[in-house]
């Protein structure tokens, strides 16, 4: 066992001179300080020297953690295990992605029937030599013969768009660029997919993204002879996302503002026609196709039901008093629908924890799928003629596991189980519900430890939450996650709201002028684990990233007596310019913009960037990519460099910048396992906390 805390003084850190500038901006008579303006420019020569600065620094630390690399080891031995997806059928194959364990990208496999041998089809890792890219499957056509999948570098959100032929695994010459959040939509000897313009040199990774637009490619022609489906030229910041139903009737158009809620509009192939025209109208309820019957659309949408219902809807009558009703709204959320096998699944978030129904095409419930336990389940895909689909189950203590179901006879058996060297039994799970600082809602937490674990207070317990844009956070599966737990550590997932697990009502009561309603439940379940004997102020570390590196950027600036360690990973930590990059003008309907006079004194309020002042933090690892062109790396640029210049504590601050990677999607394994390492490291340093190896 090794001591922590030992050899290292956080005092005598010494981090780089920062350059600060007299850049300000007036906000409705506010006057507001940027002094690190600079930082903005990712590509200039100051901006990469204060990288390499700021990285000596951070990995000079952690290097001097004595069990940092047994920490690297562990992680490498718990994360060497077969891991593969669910499979897919394509015409006579199945395709699926395996990882033989510490691969640092998942290899595209595909077998003739469900007995057939597998045989490669893609492997990213030999398009790069250090693991950098990704691939991703984008659509198969209708006749079986082709699969467009997208290729991603270092992360990044662009793409390139590529085809394989099924049977041969030829690559075709065809090359679609500036992809950006597009699937391909086949019909006939072509498909859909949407795009950008080229953008500006030297900007392809903070220059903001504007003018998503649809195009048709035809097998075999240049990208150059693609035709301009649809574009809108009066709103340059709109998404453009195009499907179609499988018989091919219908090309279904969703056109949205940011990350929730969307019009659908619907072309009709059948007829001469080609114009789009509206099927679900207004930006403030979210909604999609989930099949068509004939000439009439099943649509899954929250309006007039902010837990979701089916509704079947005529295009030639589309006013909401028309619509049929297939499946009503619940008091649990519809999490998911799909129509696979001649039915309908449809799958319910009941406090967190998946239930599976299958239903008839009109609606009626035949059974409730059955599910092991308590946890997450996924899938259900497929065709109509489909016999046997596939779902994965998964749960913070059940690896996951996928099982193949026969729709005739409604019964699961387990497909492939996960082997690792792994005892659930080990480890416990428990669900309680904490209360919200105003006592109108309770605050779902998952809490997972090892068995016996004496609540003393002392366990260094790790807090994790996203709190936004109607996402779940929902039981899964951690096989790094046991190097937390195995040390005596404790892991706890908030659901908060803002995110979606309860619904629409759930989610708009953290957005907006609401988002300090997140920050105060995440504060709540802080307070209630110390109140609890589960840990101490001394012992507590926060994370969370994206939307979730905010939620700990708030609550560290707020109550930074409150927690021992914070990791806030590529988090939006500057709310007054988020909008001005890449795609950050997407965020603008859940968090409002600065460029609005109403909305700017609530996000200033609690904009983390512009809440540092002289206090005593956490001790602090911010995380970043160099390739984040999601949420910009200068979120975390400004935020470290005000947080050293204010941090009165003996904590460290510091800020580790990765290369070569991106938001996280697609991210080398290998560099993952070092982030891990790193991050794990710190805690159980910073928590003076025993480590086992």
């Amino acid at each position: 066992m090794t001591a922590a805390g030992a050899g290292i003084n956080a005092q005598g850190l010494k981090y780089p001179d920062v350059k600060k500038g007299t850049t300000s901006d007036n906000y409705y008579g506010v006057s507001v300080s940027d002094p690190y303006r600079w930082l903005e420019n990712d590509t200039s020569s100051e901006t990469k020297a204060w990288v390499k600065a700021q990285n000596a620094v951070t990995f000079d630390y952690l290097n001097k953690i004595p069990y940092r690399d047994k920490f690297r080891d562990r992680l490498k031995e718990l994360l060497n295990y077969p891991r593969y997806s669910s499979p897919g059928r394509i015409g006579e194959y199945y395709f699926f992605s395996k990882n033989d364990g510490l691969q640092n990208q998942s290899v595209y496999y595909k077998q003739k029937g469900l007995n057939g041998v597998p045989e490669v089809f893609m492997d990213p890792n030999k398009m790069s030599e250090n693991g950098t890219v990704s691939i991703n499957y984008a659509g198969s056509s209708n006749d079986d013969k082709y699969v467009a999948y997208t290729v991603s570098k270092a992360g990044s959100d662009w793409s390139e768009m590529k085809i394989r032929e099924v049977a041969t695994g030829k690559e075709l010459p065809d090359v679609i660029r500036y992809v950006k959040f597009s699937s391909a939509a086949w019909i006939g000897d072509g498909f859909y997919y949407s795009r950008y313009p080229e953008p500006s040199k030297g900007m392809e990774l903070s220059g903001q993204n504007q003018f998503h637009s649809v195009w048709f490619h035809k097998l075999g022609d240049p990208q150059a002879n693609d035709v301009l489906i649809y574009e809108d030229k009066k709103h340059a910041l709109r998404y453009h996302s195009v499907g179609a139903t499988e018989d091919e009737r219908f090309l279904i158009l969703s056109i949205s503002e940011g990350t929730d809620g969307n019009e659908l509009w619907y072309r009709d192939l059948k007829s001469t026609d080609k114009t789009f025209k509206p099927l679900v109208s207004g930006f403030d309820y979210s909604s999609n196709v989930v099949d068509n019957e004939g000439d009439k659309l099943l649509v899954q949408t929250n309006f007039g039901a902010p837990n979701y219902r089916l509704v079947l809807i005529d295009p030639a009558t589309i006013a909401p008093s028309g619509w049929k009703e297939i499946i009503p709204e619940k008091p649990e959320l519809l999490q998911g629908l799909s129509a696979a096998g001649g039915k309908l699944f449809a799958t319910y978030l009941k406090d967190v924890t998946s239930r599976v129904y299958q239903l008839n095409r009109s609606g009626a419930v035949e059974q409730e799928i059955s599910l092991p336990s308590v946890g997450s389940a996924s899938g259900f895909g497929g065709k109509k003629e489909d016999k046997e689909l596939f779902y994965t189950f998964t749960s913070f203590n059940y690896p996951p596991t996928i099982f193949k179901y026969t729709v005739a006879t409604g019964k699961s058996e387990e497909f492939r189980k996960t082997e690792m060297k792994f005892n659930p039994d080990d480890f416990e799970v428990k669900q309680v519900f904490v209360p919200s600082k105003d006592g109108s809602v309770k605050i779902p937490i998952f809490i997972v430890h090892k068995k016996g674990l004496k609540l003393d207070g002392l366990r260094p317990t790790l807090l994790y939450a996203y709190g936004g844009f109607n996402i779940n956070l929902e039981p899964g599966f951690s096989a790094a996650r046991i190097a937390l737990l195995e040390n005596d550590g404790v892991y706890v997932q908030a659901n908060l709201r803002g995110g979606g697990e309860y619904g629409e009502k759930w989610h708009k009561a953290g957005m907006f002028d609401k988002k300090q309603n997140v920050f105060d439940d995440f504060i709540s379940c802080a307070e209630w684990l110390q109140s609890n004997g589960y840990t101490s102020k001394e012992k507590l570390a926060i994370q969370g990233g994206s939307n979730g590196g905010l939620l700990v950027g708030a609550v560290m600036t707020q109550r930074p007596d409150l927690f021992k360690v914070a990791i806030p990973q590529v988090g939006v930590l500057d709310m007054l310019r988020f909008q001005k990059f890449t795609v950050g003008w997407g965020w603008v309907d859940e968090y409002g913009s600065s460029d609005k006079e109403n909305e700017f004194p609530y996000l200033y309020k609690y904009s983390p960037l512009h809440n540092i002042k002289k206090a005593a933090y956490p001790a602090t690892m911010v995380t970043t990519a160099d390739h984040d062109d999601r949420v910009v790396p200068a979120h975390s640029f400004k935020f470290i460099s005000e947080l050293q210049q204010n941090q009165t504590a003996t904590n460290p601050v510091l800020i580790r910048i990765e290369t070569d990677a991106g938001h996280g999607a697609g991210t080398a394994l290998s560099k993952s396992i070092e982030a891990t390492a790193d991050i794990y490291s710190f805690i159980f340093f910073s928590t003076n906390s025993p480590v086992k190896y």
